[in-house]
């Protein structure tokens, strides 16, 4: 799996679960200082990650020292993957942490509901149906009634249904009436449980010159009704403008290729009012809103002592400031509003730790656990000021463990304790909370109503410093984190999770046998702990055989796998259905995978998912074995070549000549090749030859954003659009059926168009030569046909073959007529 380093000189103000513990210099402290004397908070929401405006939030949260958050309903599931091979929910998991990793930049914090992102929609009509509206909207009013913004930002308009991703508008949709909701005791009454009615004081639109079509419709548009500010402005103490932080924070999302390069200068955003009253004063967002301690009730003491600690602040020594804060935060404790307290507590936490250079810290010496065990911790503590600090007790509320020892901790004196920390046998095993229980098309299934909302599922497994600071009390938290040395990286951290005792995996999600000979199936068993001992077994369809029967599992070391050959034999018929392995111990069963999502821009993950696989037994049939790929952005294409019996080699495209490709039946190109494999610029004209003197190129899906090839994508005219065709159900007319690539070496039917998933295909070409000959016409609900969907043009003695159709979801959703049809493609000819 590819590897990305990220290296961003900005000290960022949050802290972030299961990294390395964040380290506030003199003037990150001051800026949180400042902060923490404003009661502001910013709510803004879009669809998907990526959909937010990070000059926007950066500019709230490090200008105006609002709390600000981003409320995205997806999790970006149903896009593409540019950095490796996940898909739909592991891809989830990915844009989830690259959200977080973003705001942790921009300043922000992050929000969910249980939107499923179930790929592309055209209109808010079909995306409302699947999301199951009534379940979105009660997610967006619980969040309004958690978060309690004074102002709520929407991205995207929500007067344009149709014009635009059919989520992006609903998204608008479903905050305005969230907006006139939230503050009503009678709208989901079962919130009220936990949470009270809350009304937000005024909505906007952040439009922008894209909106109006173009900069020249915007900037000649009325912008009376629009509040205009500059957020191009330069914070000395980060030495970073905010759009070179914006930039910062939108590049996180590597895995849709999102890098961006800093700006510096005057950047204009707008906001347009859609409910609220206008402020008088445009240039204040917060204007008629109290944002200052005067708005809580016995707030002006906490108020007071933070303005002072803020007045006489000293950048050399920021441990002077320690006793002020230390009364406003034992001030703060005697409040009655608990959602500022909370709120406004870590704040403070945080910056009296930064203060003393308090380091505390509890690092296990693994990574993973398991259930009814015990794992030594490292305890440290360390203080680096001239403050009294005392250490009174540690807690672990997890296991109900407490150290009582009293550590005075001197200046700069280093204490180190070793503890074992024990598991229960009820422990909840670390997986992303939305995926434990299978959901629908459009929803996730939470049965934990607390997590809803919350980015990633909150770990119990933290520890409580019980501390006196100059002589008042008060509780650090901190997340147990495993901690070790790489010899490249260095200090690494790593979350501390809880896993079953063993897991069990197949290698491969679709497995295609294209005749009645049977293949041979492995499964994995990895023991998670020491001393595992049960038997396998591989469950398969009814009409399919397996041998053996089951297997014994005996593994000694923790962390080790043992593998098992299993022969499963298919029907004569053609037939698909599902295997599922299941280890069954003394004690446990288990029938769950562990998979391992690492890159280096975000923590690892952990995701225990059913381990299952689906098997097709396809009546196919193929001419010429040899295919080369030309690897795009994280398609799983060649290995489902290689299931039906392919060669498949992969091609480095700097080294292509028209003499090695002549061994090649067919040459493809993977998803989004064009606007992502740099050297095809220069490789192209060989390509054309390779095409001209005989083979066939296949080139799948690209986006005319970007586009690297743009005078000879094809030897002859073809024109990319954004035409897709959405819905996976849509009919498809045969326009050519005689043609070969319909009838051999498979016959072509409808039933080939049966199952798909997600989607037809995206990114079809409007306009081509006379040459091509389109074989499908298709179209969604209520539009256009469209016959771009696949086109073939002879080109000398070759075939050149562009098709938009999305063949790289139907391939791992096991789709037989997509093989069948991709197979047709590559036989082309021969």
């Amino acid at each position: 799996m590819k590897q990305f380093f990220l290296l961003i000189a900005l000290a960022i103000a949050t802290t972030v679960s299961s990294q390395a513990p964040t380290k506030l210099n003199s003037a990150d402290i001051y800026q949180a200082i400042k902060k923490a004397n404003v009661l502001a908070s910013v709510l803004y929401v879009a669809a998907h990650p990526d959909d937010e405006n990070t000059t926007l939030i950066s500019y709230l949260s490090n200008e105006k020292h609002a709390r600000t958050a981003y409320l995205s309903l997806t999790r970006g599931d149903g896009g593409q993957n540019l950095i490796g091979p996940e898909i739909r929910e592991l891809l989830g998991v990915i844009r989830t942490q690259e959200l977080l990793a973003a705001r942790r930049t921009d300043g922000g914090e992050q929000l969910f509901t249980r939107a499923n992102d179930f790929g592309y929609s055209k209109h808010p009509d079909e995306t409302l149906n699947i999301w199951n509206k009534d379940e979105v909207l009660a997610d967006v009013v619980k969040m309004i009634r958690t978060f309690k913004p004074d102002v709520i930002i929407n991205r995207f308009d929500h007067r344009s249904p149709g014009t635009t991703h059919g989520h992006h508008t609903s998204s608008a949709m479903l905050s305005v009436e969230a907006y006139s909701l939230a503050g009503k005791a009678t709208a989901f009454k079962d919130q009220l449980k936990t949470l009270e009615p809350w009304q937000p004081k005024r909505q906007f639109f952040n439009t922008s010159w894209w909106f109006y079509g173009s900069q020249e419709k915007f900037d000649n548009a009325d912008k009376s009704k629009l509040l205009e500010f500059e957020t191009g402005v330069y914070y000395p103490s980060k030495g970073l403008s905010n759009s070179e932080i914006s930039a910062l924070s939108r590049s996180q999302h590597k895995s849709q290729g999102f890098g961006r390069t800093g700006s510096r200068g005057s950047d204009v955003n707008y906001l347009e009012l859609i409910n609220g009253d206008m402020p008088k004063d445009k240039s204040n967002l917060f204007e008629g809103i109290n944002t200052t301690w005067s708005r809580l009730e016995n707030g002006e003491t906490v108020g007071k002592l933070l303005k002072s600690v803020e007045t006489n602040y000293n950048f050399k020594d920021p441990s002077a400031s320690i006793p002020m804060l230390m009364q406003a935060y034992t001030a703060l404790q005697k409040l009655d509003d608990s959602h500022w307290k909370t709120t406004k507590s870590k704040e403070l936490e945080q910056i009296i730790t930064a203060c003393a250079g308090l380091y505390l810290e509890a690092a296990a010496t693994t990574p993973t656990a398991t259930r009814v065990s015990n794992i030594p911790l490292n305890i440290e503590a360390i203080n680096r000021s001239p403050v009294n600090i005392r250490v009174n007790s540690i807690l672990f509320p997890a296991s109900n463990q407490v150290i009582e020892d009293t550590l005075e901790l001197t200046p700069n004196n280093d204490i180190e304790r070793q503890f074992n920390y024990s598991i229960s046998n009820s422990a909840a095993f670390t997986s992303p909370y939305w995926l434990t229980k299978k959901g629908t098309l459009g929803m996730y299934a939470v049965d934990n109503e607390a997590f809803i909302g919350k980015p990633q599922t909150p770990s119990p497994h933290n520890v409580q410093f019980k501390l006196t600071i100059a002589g008042m009390p008060i509780t650090i938290t901190r997340l147990i984190v495993y901690k070790t040395s790489d010899p490249v990286k260095g200090e690494v951290y790593m979350p501390f999770e809880i896993v079953p005792k063993a897991s069990v995996s197949l290698n491969d999600d679709v497995v295609i046998f294209e005749d009645e000979a049977s293949k041979t199936i492995a499964v994995n068993v990895t023991a998670h702990s020491a001393s595992l001992d049960g038997t396998l077994k591989l469950n398969v369809p009814n009409s399919w055989n397996v041998s053996p029967e089951s297997a014994a599992i005996s593994i000694k070391q923790k962390g080790a796998t043992q593998s098992i050959n299993f022969k499963v034999t298919p029907p004569q018929h053609q037939d698909e259905g599902y295997i599922s392995p299941i280890l069954t111990t003394a004690t446990n069963t288990y029938t769950n995978a562990l998979e391992v999502i690492e890159y280096d821009h975000i923590p690892i993950q952990r995701v225990l998912l059913p381990s299952e696989s689906k098997v097709v037994r396809l009546n196919i049939k193929k001419k010429g074995n040899n295919v080369g790929y030309i690897v795009g952005a994280g398609d799983v294409v060649p290995e489902s070549l290689r299931q039906i019996g392919y060669n498949v080699s992969l091609l480095n495209v700097d080294n292509i000549t028209a003499e090695n490709l002549k061994i090649y039946d067919a040459i493809v190109v993977g998803i989004r090749a064009y606007n992502t494999v740099d050297a095809l610029k220069f490789k192209q004209p060989i390509l054309l030859e390779y095409v001209n003197n005989g083979g066939n190129l296949i080139v799948q899906y690209n986006t005319s954003h970007r586009l690297l090839v743009q005078e000879n994508l094809a030897p002859y005219k073809l024109n990319l659009s954004r035409d897709r065709v959405t819905d996976e159900f849509a009919r498809v007319t045969f326009l050519n059926p005689e043609h070969p690539v319909l009838n051999t070496p498979n016959k072509i039917t409808q039933t080939d168009f049966e199952g798909w998933v997600q989607e037809r295909g995206l990114y079809f070409p409007d306009d081509w030569g006379k040459e091509f000959t389109p074989l499908f016409e298709m179209n969604d609900s209520g539009e256009s046909p469209k016959k771009g969907s696949l086109l073939i043009a002879k080109y000398g003695k070759g075939n050149y073959i562009y098709t938009g159709l999305s063949f790289f979801r139907e391939f791992p959703a096991g789709v037989s007529g997509a093989y069948r049809l991709f197979t047709n493609l590559i036989s082309l000819g021969k």
